[in-house]
């Protein structure tokens, strides 16, 4: 039941990690990171996260993240292969607003029906009423919070009757916070759907720390990780004509599948 979801990470199978290689060229490698693999390396060895990985497949140490994702979110990440490269990348994606010079979007499942596109601008902070260090919170009234802006387009609704309505979401991100995505999901009252720190529920995420995913937590949660996806990442006005994309993983086109959820041929053209 927890294939690849146990409370350590699974070591990367390098036959298997060429066909997460989505764009790849002297100064690039950008890849689809599965669901249930870190960015950064552990103390499991270069095999424990997509980075190690990544310098393994190359066989050198000169590579460079230039964006991060949770570990339980899929889709693009981009490591620069040499040190001019990645200083030009990394400040290209710390801007934000009108100067915003990286554009990000995102696909997540989110639940209950959105019916209208909307833009949440909600300034954000550690929650200090979780249990969860980790957690973030809308706090407009908080003078620590930080800026967010998110905004959230729905694209397709679920159409069984025999589930949670469910919808299909491109996101973009105006600023990128802490689990910005997630939070402002949640302060509209539409969670990502399974996810642990977010949901009804933040203990998942204390017994998933401890144990990794258990059949208990599949009684409760329709995915063994978050439906949320890093589907593009559009670098072109930095870098000319650097526009990398991922297709969606299995486990979040059998979800849509099994909500009878309609993926539009725009997200498939990868």
């Amino acid at each position: 039941m927890g294939e690849h979801f146990g409370r350590e990470t699974e070591l990367v199978d390098m036959n298997e990690f060429p066909s997460w290689i989505v764009y790849e060229d002297g100064d690039f490698l950008a890849l689809n990171k599965p669901g249930w693999l870190v960015c950064h390396p552990s103390k499991n060895g270069p095999l424990s996260s997509l980075a190690g990985a990544a310098r393994t497949y190359l066989g050198s140490d000169s590579i460079h993240l230039v964006g991060r994702l949770d570990r339980e979110t899929s889709g693009v990440v981009v490591l620069a292969k040499n040190k001019e490269t990645a200083s030009k990348a990394q400040k290209a994606m710390d801007s934000s607003g009108k100067g915003k010079k990286v554009l990000k979007t995102y696909l997540a499942i989110l639940r209950g029906n959105l019916n209208a596109t909307c833009t949440v601008s909600q300034p954000l902070a550690p929650d200090d009423k979780s249990v969860l260090s980790i957690k973030t919170a809308c706090a407009a009234r908080k003078l620590s919070a930080k800026s967010a802006v998110t905004t959230f387009v729905p694209v397709a609704h679920s159409r069984s009757e025999k589930y949670e309505p469910a919808t299909l979401v491109e996101i973009g991100l105006i600023t990128g916070r802490k689990h910005q995505i997630r939070a402002h999901a949640k302060w509209l009252g539409h969670q990502v759907v399974a996810d642990k720190i977010y949901g009804d529920d933040e203990t998942l995420y204390l017994d998933f720390v401890e144990n990794g995913f258990t059949e208990e937590m599949g009684k409760i949660l329709p995915m063994k990780r978050q439906a949320l996806h890093a589907w593009r990442m559009d670098f072109s006005q930095i870098f000319e004509g650097k526009i990398f994309t991922a297709p969606l993983p299995e486990d979040f086109l059998e979800f849509m599948e099994s909500r009878e959820i309609s993926l539009p041929d725009k997200y498939k053209k990868c």
